[in-house]
């Protein structure tokens, strides 16, 4: 799934896990699909809570940790894009970064 609801043209996933960037995508856009990955993340915290524990949740547990990578990649996205701005760059040339190199991102 990728990071965000967006026309095809603006970033595609390729084969290798990166983004391709075609045209930009603005902070708004970021940071209306991290809210909306924020909401379902709270829908499956509260459903996972509700329920008897198990193995049928194994698929909540699955796609939570996937929106877990969604949103450490929009947050890092969103903070490359506020410094190259911050230090008169173009934030349009800010690119999404494989999950494993910003899971765990502290500063």
């Amino acid at each position: 799934m990728p990071l965000w609801p967006r026309p095809a043209h603006l970033i595609t996933l390729t084969g290798n896990g990166y983004f391709r960037k075609k045209d930009s995508m603005d902070e708004k856009g970021i940071l209306d699909r991290i809210q909306s990955l924020v909401e379902e993340e709270r829908e499956l915290r509260e459903k996972a809570e509700a329920a008897p524990p198990g193995p049928g949740h194994a698929p909540d547990r699955a796609r939570l940790e996937h929106l877990e990578q969604d949103l450490d990649q929009c947050w890092d996205l969103l903070r490359q894009r506020r410094a190259k701005r911050q230090y008169g760059e173009n934030p349009n040339d800010a690119k999404p970064r494989p999950p494993k190199q910003v899971e765990g991102y502290t500063g």
